[in-house]
């Protein structure tokens, strides 16, 4: 199929009443297996690395490995910087031919926030590119290194913010967070609804590891369309590379890579199964 924009796959997805999987990856091997599962179940996704990652894997490697796996893939994918804390990580991002980018100003206040996510949108109109943003703060963070506790998004500031910065998706805090959650987090189902009233944009559900699938498909009915998986995969990478390392007799870095390769794999496909699915009320 092809390199899309993001915004194109949000659109689909709220034709089609569910979301769109935006999986964090951090080497070729991820890239793999992401888009074996997208491929297996015809459905596109969104590829997306946070800007914490980039110590562990350099954007000038991982960019253009995504971007080009995007473009031979069998389905539509969007390529993604996720959290950009700087507007250079963001404009190197356009440069490599990334489809959308976020510059995370949640901690800043409302207007300062507001202002910096202006400048990103008016970059990325130039190379055509969607702009996802946040407001209110979701809890920890995508490295687990850092904490700001968690606000959730209010209702009638997400609509002006909306309005005003002229985003394409925005990032709702709903008591969601980061990293793994020492136990399955409350989610604040009536603020969502109440956001999902007064903001006409697509919305983004951050902190997807260790959310129920139940709460997943109820958030995807109140709205969501993006929901990022990060966590979840690099557990199950490192499971699978720990299976195989404790399997008796000789170890090679060719099926330590698929190791890596269907760790992945499998994650990505049961989330996208589960954003697929209907929500049921009973």
């Amino acid at each position: 199929m092809a390199l899309v924009k993001m915004k194109q796959l949000l659109e689909q997805a709220a034709e089609e009443n569910r979301g769109c999987g935006a999986f964090s990856v951090g080497n070729m091997e991820m890239v793999k297996g992401a888009v074996r599962a997208a491929e297996e179940l015809h459905t596109p996704i969104i590829l997306q690395i946070a800007e914490v990652r980039l110590k562990h894997s350099p954007l000038h490697l991982m960019g253009p490995m995504m971007v080009q796996a995007a473009k031979e893939a069998k389905v539509d994918i969007a390529v993604h910087l996720d959290h950009g804390l700087t507007l250079e990580t963001v404009q190197k991002a356009l440069d490599l031919g990334f489809t959308s980018v976020m510059l995370d100003a949640s901690t800043l206040p409302f207007e300062e926030n507001m202002e910096k996510v202006k400048q990103v949108v008016k970059t990325a109109e130039r190379y055509g590119a969607t702009v996802e943003a946040e407001l209110g703060l979701v809890g920890g963070s995508e490295d687990g290194s850092s904490d700001h506790g968690i606000r959730c998004t209010d209702p009638d500031d997400a609509a002006v913010y909306a309005r005003e910065t002229g985003i394409d998706a925005l990032a709702v805090a709903i008591g969601n967070a980061h990293g793994n959650y020492p136990v399955a987090p409350r989610l604040a189902f009536d603020v969502l609804e109440e956001i999902h009233k007064k903001v006409e944009i697509p919305l983004v559900l951050h902190g997807g590891s260790g959310i129920s699938d139940r709460d997943f498909q109820k958030a995807v009915s109140m709205g969501i369309r993006k929901v990022n998986i990060a966590t979840a995969s690099f557990n199950s990478l490192t499971a699978h590379v720990e299976e195989y390392i404790n399997m008796p007799g000789k170890h090679n870095y060719f099926d330590l890579n698929e190791a890596m390769v269907q760790g992945t794999y499998e994650n990505v496909k049961r989330h996208i199964l589960v954003f697929n699915e209907p929500y049921k009320e009973n």
